[in-house]
């Protein structure tokens, strides 16, 4: 059989490889597709077969042979990677279309997943060769698909949120970039990603919270081990920024600017950006201001507001209005008095820090419940009693 006169051939060709060969010629002849298929999986996934078209050999010599009788979805992850290896974007859209329309006529059940796994990188390719509008088409109706499926595999979601926050990456609409790639790790495993990959990410990550309209919250990017990628390379400076917003400080902020001049200006969307980010983080500093005091507290004068955002009055009432109006904050302005009443403030993912403060805070309130009682139970023994 040609299938496994090609895997004869390459197990002479590659005798480093031999096993493997041998391994998939012997689950091949015994029709074990399942274990075949893992197997395959963990073959393709080898560093020497990165480079040129090995994968795109393999495919059309041997996985051909058998491929409606994997599992589909499993079938669609290998037409992916094999993809990648096409060097022309029109043979390897062709390749994949191929594909969809096995996969279509292939009569198994729950054929819509690999259908959409392989169409999402019809569509990252297409954004790829500057085809947006058919890229937007594209993404348009797998949401539509995906929203109308359950029990969906992570890789179908992961893949339609990638391609997703790619379409808008290209737009330079950081918000909703930021929103997709965060769901897209919500359905991928970090560890399963290389080091470069990660890096890359957690950079356009970074730069995109902060530069998002109505991102006010970067704890949960914080949380994240994928930021973690930026420490000892030479753009932790935005690792330490994004701190410095999450916990609203102005003077480290301050300090960063100072101390990573020329890395910043090297940033041109952080440069046409400055003004927002100094509303941003004053904004920032505000809510950890509230934040930080307890709910009976509430009541804050303008002057201390102007104090620490380090703001005219004029200033800080724009701000107040500002975080009123994006909903980041409820409350009253009192200009008469010169003070605003919060009310309510938007919740965040509190790093370990405003953790710390909370249960020092919690552990206060405990403290005086347990005077309290003591008052009244000095107060009232007989009632205490019975």
């Amino acid at each position: 059989m040609a299938a496994l006169q090609y895997l004869e051939k390459q197990r002479a060709a590659q005798p480093e490889l031999a096993e493997w060969y041998t391994s998939m010629a012997d689950l091949y002849q015994r029709k074990l597709w399942h274990q075949l298929t893992q197997k395959l999986d963990q073959f393709v996934a080898l560093t020497v077969f990165q480079a040129g078209d090995t994968l795109v050999q393999l495919y059309h010599n041997f996985i051909r042979d058998f491929e409606t009788k994997i599992n589909l979805l499993k079938l669609a992850h290998f037409a992916v990677i094999v993809s990648k290896q096409y060097p022309e974007k029109d043979a390897a859209i062709a390749y994949l279309e191929e594909v969809i329309e096995k996969l279509r006529t292939s009569g198994e059940r729950r054929v819509e997943e690999p259908i959409l796994y392989v169409k999402m990188q019809v569509a990252a390719m297409k954004l790829q060769r500057g085809e947006i509008q058919v890229c937007k088409k594209l993404l348009e109706e797998g949401k539509t698909t995906l929203d109308s499926m359950t029990d969906v595999d992570p890789s179908v979601h992961a893949s339609v949120h990638w391609v997703s926050s790619q379409y808008y990456k290209s737009r330079q609409e950081f918000a909703e970039f930021y929103k997709s790639a965060l769901l897209y790790l919500a359905y991928t495993s970090v560890e399963t990603l290389s080091e470069d990959f990660k890096l890359d990410l957690a950079f356009d990550l970074s730069l995109a919270a902060l530069l998002g309209n109505n991102i006010y919250n970067f704890g949960e990017l914080l949380a994240h081990p994928i930021v973690n990628s930026l420490l000892g390379t030479s753009v932790e400076w935005l690792y330490f920024i994004l701190q410095a917003f999450n916990a609203g400080d102005l003077t480290r902020y301050q300090e960063l600017c100072g101390q990573y001049q020329s890395a910043l200006t090297a940033q041109p969307a952080l440069v046409e950006n400055e003004k927002k980010l100094w509303e941003k983080i004053n904004i920032l500093c505000l809510m950890e201001l509230i934040f930080s005091r307890p709910s009976e507290e509430r009541t804050i004068e303008l002057s201390l507001i102007a104090e620490k955002t380090k703001l005219s009055l004029d200033e800080v009432e724009h701000l107040l209005i500002k975080s009123l109006s994006v909903h980041l904050i409820e409350g009253v302005i009192d200009q008469v008095d010169g003070t605003v009443r919060i009310s309510w403030v938007q919740p965040r993912v509190l790093g370990v820090p405003q953790i710390t403060a909370l249960k020092d805070r919690l552990e206060n309130w405990l403290q005086k419940v347990h005077t309290t009682l003591l008052a009244v139970e000095a107060e009232t023994p007989d009632l205490m009693t019975v």
